[in-house]
């Protein structure tokens, strides 16, 4: 397994983490990390993504919400929900991660940690928010702070 699949995984782990747990933890990226060796390099990567969409959540929302007909992101499964997220931060955030393999690796994991149609539901909605960006649409995002 590659370094940035290993990320995209964990990044998924601790997200959903941070979804589930209802009591309010002070560091709950921290938390979940303990559990794993931090000499990983992975982690660099796991970092960005889990940052990135810890700080741009309510950007990231929004699009899932435009392009995710009839499905309100309270009403979708934990796993496709972050798995979402995680993509559409590489898709607005990190212009040097070609769409299409954020949307391959978003459906792959999907696949091994969502339902059976995970997969595609995860791929409809991608391919919706790609092809708006391709018509420009939308476009890459500036980072937000806090």
């Amino acid at each position: 397994m590659g370094t940035r699949r290993l990320s995209r995984e964990r990044a998924l782990q601790a997200l959903f983490y941070m979804d589930m747990h209802r009591d309010p933890v002070e560091d709950p990226v921290g938390q979940f990390c303990s559990s794993f060796a931090q000499d990983n390099p992975a982690q660099p990567f796991f970092h960005r993504l889990v940052d990135g969409v810890q700080e741009n959540r309510k950007a990231i929302d929004t699009v899932i919400e435009q392009f995710s007909s009839n499905w309100k992101l309270s009403r979708m499964s934990c796993v496709d929900r972050n798995v979402l997220r995680i993509a559409v931060f590489e898709l607005l955030y990190c212009a040097d991660i070609p769409p299409k393999v954020s949307i391959n690796e978003a459906i792959d994991v999907g696949k091994r940690f969502g339902t059976d149609e995970s997969g595609a539901f995860i791929n409809g909605i991608l391919d919706s928010i790609r092809l708006a960006m391709k018509e420009e649409k939308i476009t890459y995002m500036p980072k937000t702070t806090g």
